[in-house]
């Protein structure tokens, strides 16, 4: 089992198409009250992090030089990047635009050696193909392969053995186990459980009564245990858009002039990845940062703009009481292929005409550009 990651991916592909900002920090995210989405090298040595708030990474590097995501041009970039590890086996499992888990179990004949020579052969292919880099972990499951990745950034190669697995884990603190945040890591610690080996030694029956299934499964990863197969047709579960505002908003039309062009993005990335949703998820976040979301199943699946308006509308209505906002968000849950979701529509509805219609401006984008057509409610921001 072998897990890839790009290195630093957004700000590395900033870098190779901009070649003057190679020797500089590079912060991709946007807007005064945004957060990093990626942050290059150089920046994460002054602090710098994903999901920082942006005022915070530039307090702590103000010389960074910060763009904004082009997703468009990472989305074409990571598909050279997974059809590199399609060609070595089918059974790739992309986590996102910049990881994913491979099996190469029973392809040594087939791609001719073992799979760390393998390995080693697509990551300079990559690197010479695309001009990024990537980090490989090689490991008995995915949970290990995972944390093998991540241990010689930049251009790394590790590989961790079933027998050394135990030994490998037990003094690291637990935060390393996936799932358990800074919250969670202060429970187990009030619990004597500050490292791994802590877990590992403890007895499974206390762990169920104190922490339940989520404390049974972190006992058998502690014991580099972890059963999950690859699976490259998992299911997504699900799709968004959200931004950040400069300033906090209550306004109920501006909300809604807010949401319009995220249901427009969110409704673009559905389609293009042949997807549809079965219910809409609104998101909020208040002037205090507490998080709302509200959900809405649809009697059948859209990929439009329109009906995915129309229900988040919907649903904001029922929050905008004068509460003022500092993010919004719009997305799609329980998504079907939209071959599934087209079948037995026989008939004109809102979501096919609307369909049409959006297909046909997806056209137009594709060829003149995003502000080749711009909806007039769009032009009221």
């Amino acid at each position: 089992m072998a897990h890839l990651d790009c290195d630093a991916f957004y700000a590395s592909v900033e870098k190779r198409d901009r070649p003057e900002l190679r020797d500089v920090p590079v912060i991709v995210g946007g807007g005064v009250r945004g957060v990093v989405t990626t942050a290059c090298y150089i920046a994460r040595l002054y602090g710098v992090r994903s999901a920082m708030p942006m005022f915070k990474a530039l307090r702590a590097c103000p010389d960074a030089v910060v763009i904004k995501p082009d997703f468009a041009k990472y989305r074409a970039e990571s598909g050279r990047i997974m059809a590199a590890l399609r060609r070595l086996t089918p059974l790739v499992q992309p986590l996102s635009l910049d990881e994913a888990w491979l099996d190469l179990s029973g392809t040594e004949r087939l791609n001719g050696g073992p799979p760390a020579w393998q390995l080693a052969r697509v990551q300079k292919e990559i690197e010479r193909e695309t001009g990024l880099s990537v980090s490989i972990g090689l490991a008995p499951n995915k949970f290990l392969a995972k944390i093998a990745s991540d241990l010689d950034k930049p251009r790394g190669f590790a590989l961790i053995g079933a027998a050394e697995a135990k030994a490998f884990l037990e003094p690291r603190p637990v935060g390393v186990l996936p799932g358990v945040g800074p919250a969670f890591v202060k429970s187990l610690e009030r619990a004597g459980l500050s490292t791994v080996g802590d877990l590992a030694r403890a007895d499974p029956r206390d762990l169920a009564a104190r922490f339940g299934d989520h404390g049974l499964r972190l006992h058998r990863l502690a014991l580099g245990e972890d059963a999950r197969p690859v699976d490259p047709a998992q299911e997504r579960r699900g799709l968004s858009a959200e931004t950040t505002f400069e300033t906090d908003v209550a306004s109920l039309v501006e909300l809604e002039n807010r949401l319009w062009p995220l249901c427009e993005k969110a409704a673009a990335r559905a389609r293009a990845a042949g997807v549809a949703g079965r219910a809409v998820v609104l998101k909020l976040k208040t002037a205090d940062f507490r998080l709302i979301t509200r959900r809405r199943t649809l009697e059948a699946s859209t990929r439009t703009a329109r009906v995915l308006f129309s229900t988040g509308r919907a649903l904001l209505r029922g929050e905008a009481d004068g509460r003022r906002f500092r993010l919004i968000g719009i997305g799609l849950a329980e998504l079907v292929e939209a071959g599934h979701a087209d079948e037995g529509q026989l008939f004109a509805s809102e979501e096919t005409r609307a369909l049409k219609a959006e297909e046909a401006l997806d056209r137009l984008r594709a060829r003149f550009g995003a502000a080749a057509v711009v909806s007039g409610r769009t032009l009221r921001r």
